[in-house]
């Protein structure tokens, strides 16, 4: 116990280890990655149009919008380092699958909605 009772310390040697999971085993990069694609996709955009709507104006947001896309740079960029590469080659999956099921699926409803209004 620990002079102030608040329990006992820890030294920075003598600290657990993270748990196996966080560690070393090979599904927590993928689901990380994966998942953390899956809200970058969703997010970045989404704040981006928010702050220049914010900031600049509804005109000027909509014309900067396609600037977004350098967003992207970072998982291409977390491509090129060794520890990180599988956890941007999940994200990067992330991105695309979500980016092309909401296409998908907006195009989907657009012909829906056509074929019965036609």
């Amino acid at each position: 116990m620990s002079e102030s009772g608040s329990g006992p310390t820890v030294d920075d040697e003598t600290a657990p280890e993270p748990s196996w999971w966080h560690r070393s085993h090979p599904t927590f990069a993928g689901l990380v990655g994966f998942f953390s694609g899956v809200a970058y996709v969703i997010l970045v955009p989404g704040l981006y149009a928010a702050v220049l709507s914010l900031v600049l104006g509804d005109k000027t947001a909509q014309r900067l919008f396609p600037l977004v896309l350098v967003a992207l740079v970072v998982p291409l960029g977390m491509l090129v380092p060794r520890k990180t590469r599988r956890f941007a080659q999940f994200m990067l999956l992330g991105v695309v699958l979500t980016a092309l099921v909401v296409g998908l699926t907006a195009a989907l409803v657009i012909w829906v909605m056509v074929q019965t209004e036609g």
